[in-house]
């Protein structure tokens, strides 16, 4: 592909711009409204009850760094590190993200609503976030352990999922979209298999909605940008106005990978891998997009991508309605368990 091609390609990328620190008090807290965070902990000092999020900590667990004990690493990424770690007093365990806090006000009045609405969040198909600490330039969020790792993981160990696996995984995410588009008015903007985490329950549910990925753009580090970029739909890669449908986007890429065993998108010359990722983002933007193979899949697999992975937006079905196709509808009637077969894998690392 030629340079002059690759440079007309428009790139939503951040800015580096001088962190803002007015939002930190003399004692350390990180304040914003009716919100405070510090080593304490996460609280709202909203006189509003009708409208100021409400939480209990399940079983009446309370929050304290220092009361939880680290187990071990269980992923790190440029948006943090992410450590088990267990409740000293009540052996529970939970996911400890840490993030570095170095950001810019936009992005700042953003992360503060999604911590609203991760503490308010009423939907199983969401991870929680029971709390969240503020300490020396750092946050930590304490979430709900899954115990099986991500979509990621378990695609590394099958290779390919089938299609009543599929239709199983699709209806849990698409209740998690349909309560972030729907109930809560926000885009998730970074949908891809390792923000799909599942437990030994058969459960998956959606994380990361914002908070981690905005920290680490904020920063300007362009191995996040390589991670997100590949399952960002068209409008967003060109800097173009973009809605709830760039979720779906995402979903359906995401979905055609676990149907296939890799990425949908191929270098032009298959055998070998991609120069840079500008060449897979002109590909994007610019080459048809990719599809289900009708002679390996079921009609309705087919069809469930292609309303997925439209390049106009206007195009491409939303959740609620993705919800009543008949991909979905296909398998409810037949007992799909995904637990026996998550259960059959190896734990992740």
């Amino acid at each position: 592909m030629r340079k002059k091609e690759l440079k007309q390609l428009k790139l939503a990328v951040p800015k580096q711009e001088t962190p803002i620190t007015n939002f930190l008090t003399a004692s350390g807290t990180f304040q914003d409204g009716d919100l405070l965070l510090n080593r304490q902990g996460l609280r709202f000092i909203s006189h509003d009850k009708e409208n100021s999020p409400s939480y209990t900590h399940p079983e009446d667990t309370q929050f304290n760094l220092a009361d939880l004990e680290t187990m071990k690493v269980i992923g790190k990424g440029s948006g943090g590190v992410v450590q088990l770690v267990r409740h000293k007093w009540t052996n529970k365990l939970f996911a400890l993200k840490v993030i570095q806090m170095n950001i810019q006000e936009p992005v700042r009045k953003q992360i503060v609503q999604e911590l609203k609405i991760n503490q308010a969040s009423q939907c199983q198909n969401i991870v929680v976030c029971y709390d969240a600490f503020y300490n020396n330039g750092f946050i930590s969020l304490v979430l709900e352990y899954m115990d099986c790792g991500s979509l990621a993981d378990v695609l590394k160990q099958l290779k390919t999922i089938l299609e009543p696996y599929l239709a199983v995984v699709c209806k849990q995410v698409l209740k998690g979209l349909v309560y972030l588009h729907h109930e809560r008015h926000i885009i998730h903007r970074d949908i891809k298999p390792s923000n799909l985490l599942v437990n030994h329950k058969g459960e998956v549910k959606i994380t990361d909605f914002g908070v981690s990925a905005m920290l680490a753009n904020s920063m300007g580090q362009r191995d996040t940008f390589v991670g997100t970029y590949n399952y960002m739909s068209p409008e967003r890669i060109s800097g173009s106005a973009y809605g709830y449908s760039s979720d779906i986007w995402s979903l359906g890429l995401v979905i055609l990978e676990l149907a296939i065993g890799r990425f949908p998108y191929l270098p032009l010359e298959k055998e070998e891998g991609w120069l840079n990722f500008y060449e897979l983002l002109e590909t994007i933007v610019g080459q048809p997009p990719p599809c289900a193979p009708p002679d390996q899949f079921s009609p309705e697999f087919c069809s469930f991508v292609s309303a997925c992975i439209q390049k106009d937006p206007k195009d491409r079905m939303s959740s609620l309605d993705l919800l009543s196709h008949p991909f979905i509808k296909k398998f409810e009637d037949r007992d799909i368990d995904l637990a026996i077969l998550i259960r059959s894998l190896d734990p992740p690392m």
